[in-house]
């Protein structure tokens, strides 16, 4: 089974990059409670059924209970309410979408892709 592609969001430079790498590319930011079931099972989902995305997308995993000030910069910087677990679409440094929940879908992400 293939390894999914994640890349870790553990710093405010570490958001910085994604800033700029939106210009590139889209960007799925993926913030999740370890401790949290539901957070699991999304993040299970996403894993399943993203891995078609491939090069078309670059994936950060950001773990909240770890990194709340992190999470926090991501509502403010991108205007969207907290929620956990959440997945933000990031293209040229706006949020183009905002799911949370059992609402992640890969399919959505890579509609919403597909359009850029």
């Amino acid at each position: 089974m293939e390894t999914f592609p994640w890349h870790q969001l553990s710093s405010m430079d570490g958001l910085e990059q994604i800033s700029k790498k939106s210009f590139e590319m889209p960007v799925v930011i993926f913030k999740h409670s370890t401790r949290c079931n539901i957070s699991s099972i999304a993040k299970m989902r996403l894993e399943e059924d993203a891995l078609t995305l491939g090069s078309q997308v670059h994936f950060y995993y950001l773990d909240l209970l770890n990194h709340r000030d992190i999470s926090a910069k991501i509502a403010e910087k991108y205007h969207v309410h907290h929620e956990s677990p959440q997945i933000l679409v990031i293209k040229d440094d706006e949020c183009i979408l905002d799911a949370s929940h059992l609402d992640i879908q890969a399919d959505e992400i890579e509609e919403v892709i597909a359009a850029c």
